[in-house]
């Protein structure tokens, strides 16, 4: 179920609402509002295919039951096994369904084999609920995790805000605030901001991102002949397009969490103020980099080691990264390429770091636009074929098939896109440089008469314009 639809808005969400609220209020003895959440987002979940919903919940009992063990066993040899089953366990299901036909396919070409690929749809959210489960039955092999019951695990895991695509929260940060009993009643101080949140978040979706990616799509299609102001339009496009989406649903689950008492944990921080590559990632899918610091960066040694392990542990962090985003080699180097750029920085971060602040961000925007151009393109004659383009120096007219494909929910005539389309980029950028974010509108909101009407009419907006539907990017990773 899609956060922009009609089923979710319409329906979902508020019968969501009324019945947590309500058996709270109803059964204060009973956690009945916590077994009706877990329903309701098994729910969520299982609208997108009900086939995948047995691999969420065995991955819950099983996880659970490992975590349990660990806490309750005090043979360290059976403890270690016992992680390294949950390990071998989740990394597996993970592996199979998202990189199979990977490996597969790359194994034939390399060996001459001819084994079949399966070619699996690939689970929604996998990546994002066995990373978290992951990271929890660590945190049990170490004995830092309280023992919960399985009402409350499976709340933790299957939490419809984050449960599709983040962010990837720690127990620590959500089980608590469940716990809490004032949560258990509805609040207009936390509905009014969650609902701005959420408005605020559907409309970089479904009118800004969605609008930005009419140029990307046009841009990769195979065999599109670019000069140099086209390309550049098709990867700032593309650029803009992933930050809002990004951002929109990041946005939407911090809005949704609010309105039932609960504040998700931080996700997305306007990463293009960025000055840095390093400050990039403290920006960017944060819960994500949190992860692979904690669990990867810091068992292979930090930057405790020397310099040149430092730099090596940089660099498996980010491939390993480009992995978890997508099963291909354009992922690979898109993590390649943000490693290769974190060694530099960390190699020359003094007199980097004494140059203007302009040319800091510039450098930074201009490395993370290039290479979101890897991250986009299905094969490498796509990515070459725009990059190319973007430093061919052919600076020609911006054609009409550019234009024509550009269409905003303001567009009053076909002749007026060439004119939108430029306004369209350039407030963009404004909103990306200039404008606080959700998370910091939210945390000074006051309830106005003017927020209200914002908040209404972007809503209205945005539900008029459902229509042309579509999945949030990070649904894909």
């Amino acid at each position: 179920m899609l956060f922009n639809s009609y089923v979710f808005i319409l329906a979902f969400l508020p019968v969501t609402l009324v019945g947590y609220f309500g058996l709270g209020r109803l059964c204060k003895r009973l956690p009945l509002n916590k077994v009706w959440l877990v329903g309701c987002s098994l729910v969520f979940y299982a609208y997108f295919n009900v086939r995948y919903l047995p691999i969420i919940v065995l991955s819950i009992l099983v996880n659970y039951a490992l975590s349990q063990g660990m806490l309750t066993v005090r043979s360290q040899g059976v403890r270690r096994l016992l992680l390294g089953l949950g390990l071998a366990g989740n990394l597996g299901v993970l592996g199979y369904y998202k990189y199979y036909d990977f490996f597969v396919e790359n194994l034939n070409a390399l060996a001459g084999t001819s084994f079949v690929l399966h070619h699996l749809v690939l689970p929604l959210g996998i990546s994002f609920f066995t990373f978290q489960q992951l990271s929890y039955v660590i945190d049990s092999y170490k004995r830092t995790v309280p023992r919960y019951n399985i009402l409350d695990y499976a709340l933790f895991v299957t939490f419809f805000p984050q449960l599709i695509a983040g962010p990837i929260v720690l127990h620590s940060e959500i089980v608590p605030q469940f716990a809490d009993p004032e949560n258990r009643h509805f609040r207009f101080d936390n509905f009014a901001p969650g609902l701005y949140a959420f408005a605020l978040g559907l409309f970089k979706k479904v009118i800004v991102a969605d609008t930005f990616a009419q140029v990307a799509e046009w841009g990769f299609a195979a065999g599109q002949a670019l000069n140099t102001p086209e390309a550049w339009l098709v990867a700032l496009g593309y650029t803009f397009q992933l930050y809002f989406d990004f951002s929109g649903y990041c946005d939407m689950a911090l809005g949704l969490g609010k309105m039932f008492n609960i504040r998700i944990t931080q996700n997305f921080n306007s990463p293009y103020k960025s000055l840095s590559i390093k400050e990039f990632w403290q920006r960017w899918h944060m819960t994500l980099s949190r992860f692979f610091t904690t669990y990867v960066y810091f068992p292979l040694g930090g930057s405790r080691r020397g310099l040149a392990r430092t730099c090596v542990n940089l660099m498996v962090v980010f491939l390993v990264s480009g992995l978890w985003h997508g099963a291909g080699w354009l992922f690979v180097l898109w993590g390649g390429l943000h490693g290769l750029m974190s060694v530099l920085y960390r190699l020359f971060r003094r007199p980097y770091d004494r140059l203007h602040p302009a040319l800091r961000w510039l450098i930074t925007f201009l490395f993370v636009t290039v290479a979101w151009v890897f991250f986009r393109a299905e094969t490498m004659d796509s990515a070459m074929t725009v990059l190319r383009a973007m430093f061919s120096m052919d600076f020609g007219a911006i054609s009409s098939s550019v234009t024509g494909v550009f269409k905003t929910p303001l567009n009053l005539h076909p002749g007026y896109n060439a004119i939108m389309m430029q306004l369209w980029y350039v407030l963009a950028l404004v909103g990306v440089l200039g404008l606080p974010n959700t998370y910091e509108l939210t945390d000074r909101f006051r309830p106005t008469l003017g927020r209200a009407a914002l908040t209404v009419v972007l809503l209205v907006a945005c539900v008029l314009s459902l229509s042309g539907v579509s999945v949030f990017l990070y649904y894909n990773f």
